[in-house]
């Protein structure tokens, strides 16, 4: 019995080990790669900044934000799960003011190229004062999911429309197509459940839209799909339309 638990426990220190260094090759190609990654970013962003003059700028402004939010990301995953929900909860008390129509007439630039890509139109109703509490990368973020999610899978007219509704700003998004194929508080449970590339963008503006107390709902639609990202109001005072001082 002795020499039966003294093999069992060392089979169970080797599968630690085994364990422990492919945890360990795994960082180190995680750091890697986010080192790989940055350097192009950073490249890009330096470049967009030095084009972004004349007829050009908006669009340059839309692009550089789009490799931001990836920056965002690739940082979220070298820090790690649960280092990056701590950063969460104290980047949301952090929050301050966004002028969300702003925001998105601004973002709209790199989403027309989309659009464009699957034969579908952007129709943008986005006026600016709207503010709502947030983070401008962040916001940003859900905004461009939604945008993405029916444009791939709706198409036709993709409306955009930022409005407020009493103590709330709402950004709607509607699309032509075939609808939600599940209620929204479905579709986001599974992709909790996805390992594949596809199917995350509910998630994330779900997810974004409660660090905030706001949520993500779907809204009546004589056709196509109507996502609504509704974000508690905020007073500005004294900002630019992304928050700052």
């Amino acid at each position: 019995m002795t020499a039966l638990l003294a093999l069992a426990l060392a089979l169970a220190l080797a599968g630690l080990a085994g364990a422990t260094r492919r945890e360990r090759s795994a960082a180190v190609a995680l750091a890697r790669t986010r080192h790989e990654i940055r350097g192009p970013l950073c490249a890009a962003l330096l470049g967009l900044e030095a084009l972004a003059t004349g007829e050009h700028a908006a669009r340059a402004a839309a692009v550089g934000h789009e490799l931001r939010r990836a920056a965002l990301v690739l940082e979220e995953l070298a820090v790690g799960r649960r280092q990056a929900s701590a950063g969460a909860a104290a980047a949301a008390a952090a929050a301050g003011p966004v002028d969300v129509g702003a925001l998105v007439a601004s973002a709209s630039e790199s989403w027309q190229a989309l659009a464009a890509a699957h034969g579908a139109r952007l129709e943008l109703d986005a006026p600016d004062g709207l503010w709502a509490r947030g983070e401008p990368l962040r916001l940003a973020q859900a905004c461009a999911n939604l945008v993405a999610n029916a444009v791939e899978h709706g198409g036709g007219a993709v409306g955009v429309r930022v409005r407020a509704l009493g103590d709330a700003v709402r950004v709607e998004v509607t699309d032509d197509g075939p609808g939600l194929p599940a209620p929204v508080d479905a579709l986001v449970a599974a992709a909790r459940r996805r390992t594949g590339r596809r199917g995350h963008g509910l998630g994330v503006a779900a997810a974004v839209a409660a660090r905030y107390g706001g949520r993500l709902a779907a809204g009546p639609s004589p056709r196509g799909a109507r996502l609504v990202l509704e974000l508690p109001a905020a007073a500005a005072t004294g900002l630019d339309p992304v928050g700052r001082p």
